[in-house]
């Protein structure tokens, strides 16, 4: 689909480039930083005291109403909890463990704790919930020695609190001996202490420590500081200046551990004055009717997720006219992170919007990590390239640095983090002689000639190699045209290092599956037997090749019954799959992909067959 830019939405691009010595490139904006607040706790306090009964946050309570918090309600509560925390000796050298999902208490206790002066680290609810080990709590615990634990509910996250020891506990339902019980923190009355705190904040302060999804070893603690947040939101306010103008609704299931959902997305409606409903769902077996069933009860003016959740929003919408007319009734943006949206994809959502009497809706991306808070690059034009990650924002400045026929892109700005908690080996790897964070993400110019027309994605560079031939293979790239010929994937790793071509694993995107493997699907070990799901597949790859190059195929494909394995570093909770991971625990299944014959279960383009 192509983007198409509205003034009334966007800014226009004005990119200045300039060369930098051996080959390298260096792209910022035209368009000065303005000021920022010194924090968004400023920001939710400005909206408080405009129109304190202005809706901020909502979640689904017991019998399917919606919880509502206020903004005045917000700030009162904060005030009450940052002081309540300070009590307990909590303070920027002891910071506010979270183990939660996203919920209104969560929020309340985050804010509470950044009122206060107290840096926050919300942990993935995997690593408590999903874990069988919970090796990566303790892990961090140990690291980051927290002042006391938050868990919304102390009988669910009972096991990860036993986990952790003996820091004290806070909680906002269950019971556990000893824990405090949040709405006792919500009645203490704010004094002295707090409004020190308060004042005392600074933009280089702790606001948060994020951890990073741990696919390399055990996570790494990413300090994101209140100026990082602020500045972030001001770069995307210039070239969203709708924002200014309008009070967005989100309806979003992004954790907040992570800092697309945790920082982009709390942090643009509390710098708005807009609300966020709580997605209770998420892209999971199971789990996603409750996603339809709160976009259908509101209809989102923002909708953003990552290609995981387009890849069950899409089908879904498909089914059910009714529910894409709701969806598409007030929409304004549509905005993907995280990864490169599949082309198909992109294409389906232009046909739904259109059929549903909104074409045009911009669907746009964006590129910035956990150590950039998170955007440092914002597609806010028209383009036809489903990879394009945009431009720089105002008041970052991205150097291009050449990396086999593609660019490494780094990032220096009031955006990007000082470091690693604890961590002074980690921070001196992670920035250059020049102070630019060194992301391993390849781009590519989309036209060397205009730096205008942006970035484009190409991948990990960790996670690309060669052909025995000597042919070097963009994995990324590689596998996002994969998922767009067959969307009755979900998500793939392209093998192929040293190996006379490449292959892949894959599994099946539930949603797209039940049309193609009916009821005749076997196993066979590992491999999913299916002669419905192997002929649909066979054509794919034959399509896919056509034309291709050596680098640009795919010859042989297996689709995998065993799903990713979390506490095998395998999968994110955000459905990210470690390719690296896979292909060393998985590495059986590869000699499978590279037997002669094939196996059953392996399957060949078309054309080979």
């Amino acid at each position: 689909m192509e983007a198409t830019a509205d003034t009334a939405l966007f800014a226009a691009p004005e990119v200045v480039s300039r060369p930098a010595g051996d080959g390298c490139v260096l792209l910022s904006s035209a368009q000065p930083l303005r000021p920022y607040p010194v924090t968004v706790i400023h920001s939710l306090r400005d909206w408080a005291g405009r129109n304190p009964g202005a809706p901020l946050v909502a979640e689904r309570a017991a019998d399917g109403s919606w919880r509502v918090c206020s903004y005045g309600e917000a700030v009162t509560t904060a005030d009450a909890v940052g002081q309540a925390l300070l009590d307990l000796g909590l303070g920027p050298g002891r910071p506010l463990l979270i183990l939660s999902g996203n919920s209104v208490d969560h929020l309340l206790v985050m804010l509470g704790a950044m009122t206060a002066g107290i840096p926050v680290a919300p942990v993935s609810v995997a690593y408590s919930l999903q874990s069988r080990d919970h090796a990566r709590i303790r892990a961090v615990t140990d690291l980051i020695a927290p002042g006391a634990v938050f868990a919304d509910d102390a009988d669910r996250f009972g096991p990860a609190l036993d986990a952790i020891g003996e820091v004290p506990a806070i909680a906002a339902a269950g019971e556990r001996p000893g824990a405090r019980r949040l709405r006792d923190l919500a009645a203490t009355a704010p004094g002295p202490g707090l409004a020190a705190a308060f004042a005392g904040l600074a933009p280089d302060g702790i606001a948060k420590i994020l951890f990073t999804s741990g696919s390399t070893g055990m996570p790494k603690g990413v300090l994101n500081t209140h100026r990082m947040l602020t500045a972030n939101m001001q770069m995307m306010l210039q070239v969203w200046p709708f924002l200014t103008r309008s009070h967005p609704v989100m309806v979003d299931w992004l954790p907040w551990s992570h800092t697309f959902g945790g920082n982009h997305d709390i942090n643009m409606i509390i710098t708005t004055g807009g609300t966020l409903y709580i997605d209770g769902g998420r892209p999971a077996p199971g789990l996603f009717a409750a996603t339809i069933a709160n976009l259908t009860d509101v209809p989102p003016t923002i909708f953003l997720s990552v290609p995981a959740g387009y890849a069950q929003l899409v089908p879904a919408l498909e089914a059910d006219p009714a529910f894409a007319a709701r969806f598409f009734s007030r929409l304004q943006l549509i905005f993907n992170a995280g990864a490169a949206l599949p082309a198909a994809l992109r294409e389906r959502i232009a046909a739904l919007a259109a059929a549903a009497g909104r074409p045009g809706i911009p669907l746009t991306g964006a590129w910035g990590a956990t150590e950039t808070a998170p955007a440092a690059t914002v597609a806010h034009y028209p383009y036809t390239d489903a990879r394009c990650i945009g431009i720089p924002l105002p008041g970052t400045e991205i150097k291009l640095v050449p990396a086999e026929g593609a660019y490494e892109i780094r990032v220096k700005g009031p955006n990007v983090t000082p470091g690693y908690f604890a961590r002074p080996d980690l921070t001196a790897e992670a920035f250059d002689e020049e102070g630019f964070y060194r992301s391993g993400d390849a781009v590519a110019l989309a036209d060397p000639g205009d730096p205008n027309k942006g970035l484009i994605f190409r991948g990990r560079i960790a996670e690309d190699f060669k052909l025995a031939t000597g042919t070097f293979v963009r994995v990324g790239a590689l596998r996002t045209a994969l998922l767009s010929c067959a969307p009755v994937l979900s998500d793939a790793v392209i093998t192929g290092q040293d190996r006379p071509f490449a292959a892949a694993l894959a599994w099946l995107n539930p949603a797209e599956a039940r049309k193609l493997t009916g009821d005749g699907a076997s196993q066979d070990g590992e491999l999913l037997v299916s002669e419905e799901l192997a002929g649909g597949l066979s054509r794919a790859l034959a399509s896919h090749n056509a034309g291709a190059g050596s680098a640009s195929r795919i010859e042989r494909l297996a689709v995998l019954t065993r799903p990713p394995d979390l506490d095998a570093g395998e999968i994110t909770d955000k459905g990210y799959i470690n390719q690296r991971r896979v292909l060393d625990r998985r590495a059986a299944l590869i000699e499978l992909l590279y037997a002669d014959p094939p196996p059953p279960g392996v399957i060949t383009p078309a054309s080979a067959v």
